[in-house]
């Protein structure tokens, strides 16, 4: 069977999304919405720049992988055709909430992906703010795809679709999407909540295209119009330098991992649990952030 070959669509796409944030800013300035900064904007569109350079480098180990694993240890081979369009589209979904959701859970992977939620503002240019360093290890939530025999080039091309998707939704200018829209796919509205450091809004909503896993596996949480999103971080970063966007929590990280005196088992317990764990009991999870504020609104209600 022949390789398929695919356009790298993001590339495509990059005209668009400076005609987007164009539009997006003109909208949000005659309608008094206060959405832009210009150095948080810059800051994100510099990430945005360095991720899509380093994806030349990182692009190439996940696709070597994808191939390493289509080649020699596949269970099927799924022709290129209209019907394993349909199932890539589920099945890299699926992937990506998991990828997501464990990205959120996890500090090992939370370290690349808190690049996304650094920014106290939420639109368009917040979409480029990606991580430098996610592409070289967060294709493990993918390898299982082309052991099913999807080939790596219909793979790629799925991800860039998801990706190109959520573009659109990190806007403040859409309210609501009609309710069946609501009901089935990722929008404005879900991921607002899904970038806001409310305790009721931590980890939740990690949809990449469909909301139905969310609502599946417990994690969706509707925006509430009594309590407006707060963006950014728990403890914000306070930072426009892309270096220290991008490497930060990597530094903090390995800090926990190898100051004080704790033993090894507890240091490596610092790249698996959730962000804001400590091995003395000290830190606060959302789990316990999120438990605090239910009880202070029972409190309140009382």
């Amino acid at each position: 069977m022949q390789s398929p070959e695919f356009p790298d669509i993001i590339l495509f796409a990059i005209p668009f999304f400076i005609l987007a944030m164009l539009i997006e800013l003109y909208v949000t300035v005659k309608e008094g919405i206060n959405s832009y900064e210009k150095k948080d904007a810059l800051s994100s569109i510099a990430m945005g720049l360095g991720n899509v350079f380093l994806g030349y480098f990182s692009k190439a180990l996940v696709l070597l992988s994808f191939l390493f694993v289509y080649e020699n240890f596949r269970l099927f081979t799924i022709p290129v055709a209209w019907w394993s369009f349909v199932l890539i589209f589920f099945a890299d979904d699926f992937a990506y909430y998991w990828f997501h959701r464990i990205s959120h859970e996890c500090r090992l992977f939370w370290a690349s992906h808190v690049v996304h939620h650094s920014s106290k503002h939420y639109n368009l240019s917040t979409a480029l703010r990606q991580t430098w360093s996610g592409g070289f290890y967060t294709f493990i939530f993918w390898l299982w795809l082309p052991l099913l025999g999807f080939h790596p080039a219909m793979i790629l091309l799925q991800m860039s679709i998801s990706l190109l998707y959520q573009f659109w939704i990190h806007t403040e200018t859409i309210d609501k999407m009609p309710k069946w829209f609501e009901a089935v796919f990722n929008t404005p509205s879900h991921h607002r909540v899904h970038h806001g450091s409310n305790p009721i809004y931590l980890d939740r909503n990690h949809a990449g295209i469909l909301i139905i896993w969310d609502k599946l596996f417990g994690t969706f949480q509707p925006e509430l119009k009594d309590e407006k999103v707060i963006y950014g971080l728990v403890k914000n970063i306070d930072t426009f330098n892309p270096i220290k966007i991008a490497f930060i929590e990597w530094v903090n990280m390995f800090k926990d991992v190898f100051s004080g005196r704790k033993s090894i088992a507890k240091r490596l317990l610092y790249f698996v649990k959730p962000p804001g764990w400590t091995h003395d009991g000290t830190g606060k999870i959302s789990d316990d952030l999120r438990k605090e504020w239910m009880d202070s609104v029972e409190s309140k209600n009382k």
